[in-house]
């Protein structure tokens, strides 16, 4: 088994998929949702995944069930990021002192003004951006983000990542071939993430100009 965990490309969500099936793309998932930042491709595997859902039983791709795909990425990628918000809560303020190089205390306030002024929206754009989504929950648990607010932040964005990007592939699976447009078509996804970031920093950029 461990021979077999080292020979798996984890970058490659094709092989984690074709090795794991769709117990490696929940493991993804759930660890990318608020545990390790580690560069796992999210993204790409919830695509490559709903792709799967539409291939015959009898090609060489893999074949998976589409139900099982978007509710088990669904649950994931709440309880991931929900034991990040935990994490953050419970053991996040201790990494912080005034003196600190990277977690100084300074740096936990402006993230406790940060939540208390656009926690939900944030928590929804994170779940867009690669990294950024895995320490968004650790930042809100330990800026004490009410736990309510993120956790309603937490579902409909856990929502509207897995089951839309798995839906777009399951969709654009049934319309092409999808071996010849993968990588094009993940760097498309990339792209559009970084849409809402950039969308709320120019709306950002406008508040602080105005109040000036």
């Amino acid at each position: 088994m461990s021979a077999l965990i080292a020979a798996v490309n984890w970058l490659s969500p094709r092989d984690l998929i074709e090795t794991f099936g769709t117990i490696g793309l929940m493991l993804v998932v759930f660890v990318e949702s608020g545990l390790i930042p580690a560069p796992l491709p999210g993204d790409s595997i919830l695509f490559l995944a709903g792709a799967f859902c539409a291939t015959s039983a009898h090609s060489n791709d893999p074949h998976l069930n589409l139900a099982v795909v978007t509710l088990g990425s669904f649950v994931a990628a709440v309880a991931g990021a929900q034991i990040g918000y935990v994490l953050g809560h419970r053991y996040g303020t201790r990494l912080f002192k005034p003196d600190a190089r990277l977690f100084r205390t300074e740096y936990l306030e402006r993230a406790q003004e940060f939540f208390d002024a656009r926690g939900p929206r944030a928590v929804l754009v994170a779940r867009f951006i690669p990294f950024v989504r895995t320490i968004v929950p650790m930042l809100a648990g330990a800026g004490r983000m009410p736990a309510r607010k993120f956790a309603v932040a937490n579902v409909v964005g856990a929502a509207i990542w897995t089951i839309g990007i798995s839906m777009l592939g399951f969709w654009l699976g049934k319309a092409i071939n999808i071996d010849k447009f993968i990588y094009p078509i993940v760097a498309v996804i990339i792209v559009l993430s970084l849409i809402p970031p950039y969308l709320e920093y120019r709306r950002h950029r406008r508040t602080r100009t105005s109040e000036v």
